[in-house]
């Protein structure tokens, strides 16, 4: 049966790779800054990017032959990956709890998005910042709440000596300080 005429499912499209799904029972907490980035991106791609593509494809239908249009089937996989996208951007965005870190602006104790500077057994310091799943950036610093630094980290308070679980044991960091955005840096 030629495969113009199968039914592709839309089972496995749900699936964003490169995200970790959220915890069971777990909120969808993000800062006010990583949800504009993700409405954004949302608009994006549904006012300019899957109409731009709509209009490839609907051009390369019309030249013939689909069998060997490669720009069909490429369009067509493009407009695919866009409506994944679309549909996972939006599913976290309803769900997403957005939380303003420069609440506690001033705080010693780690909470969600604190920039938090720790010293390891190795005396190895590293800074982090605790931001949400769908935002943090690790190349820039940056970890999802639910990752197991940030969660032997949250509540602890400058000074603390917090265990870490690694695959290879149970290792000891002291927080050396914790900053938080003010609140006109939080909103750009």
């Amino acid at each position: 049966m030629s495969k113009a005429f199968t039914r592709e499912t839309d089972s496995d499209d749900d699936d964003d790779v490169g995200l970790p799904p959220l915890p069971a029972g777990g909120k969808n907490y993000i800062t006010p800054k990583g949800y504009a980035v993700l409405r954004a991106e949302l608009f994006d791609l549904m006012d300019n990017e899957r109409p731009r593509m709509v209009e490839i494809v609907h051009w390369a239908a019309s030249n013939g032959d689909r069998s060997e249009n490669g720009d069909y089937h490429y369009g067509k996989k493009r407009l695919r990956e866009i409506d994944r996208r679309i549909r996972f951007l939006t599913k976290r965005l309803e769900i997403a709890e957005v939380t303003d870190p420069s609440v506690h602006h001033g705080s010693d104790q780690v909470f969600f998005g604190a920039t938090v500077t720790y010293v390891d057994e190795a005396d190895v310091e590293r800074t982090i910042t605790i931001l949400g799943i769908d935002e943090a950036d690790s190349l820039k610093g940056e970890v999802s709440w639910i990752s197991p630094i940030a969660r032997a980290l949250l509540k602890a308070r400058e000074g603390d000596a917090v265990k870490l679980v690694t695959p290879v044991g149970v290792q000891e960091v002291e927080v050396v300080s914790v900053r938080y955005p003010t609140a006109s840096s939080a909103a750009n």
